[in-house]
């Protein structure tokens, strides 16, 4: 998840540019949030978010993590990490047990 300084910087971008700044005069900003959301484990940075968009398409993407459209991805994992147990994980379901442990599985965010 993006941390409370990473957050600010999504707000501090929105707002230089409602005042009319460009992404270009932002990329030290934009460097800087791409730095946190790496920290934070999204891999990909801002990756395809701060290309030059084609003609005819929206100038701006929504950032990954910045709204509630991005739900962070996670799977079930062993509930003390001694084994390689992976399983996708329901909406609403409870989580399995461990057959070792007897333990609900726990929740790992995807990287």
């Amino acid at each position: 998840m993006l941390g409370e300084r990473g957050l600010r910087l999504v707000e501090s971008i929105t707002a230089e540019l409602r005042a009319g700044r460009t992404a270009e005069e932002l990329d030290d900003i934009f460097d800087e949030l791409e730095e946190e959301l790496l920290a934070a484990g999204h891999s990909a940075g801002l990756g395809s978010y701060r290309t030059t968009p084609p003609p005819g398409t929206p100038g701006y993407q929504r950032l990954p993590v910045s709204g509630p459209v991005h739900p962070a991805l996670h799977v079930l994992a062993c509930p003390r990490g001694h084994c390689g147990r992976v399983e996708a994980s329901g909406d609403d379901a409870p989580h399995p047990d461990c057959r070792v442990f007897g333990q609900p599985l726990r929740t790992v965010p995807l990287r």
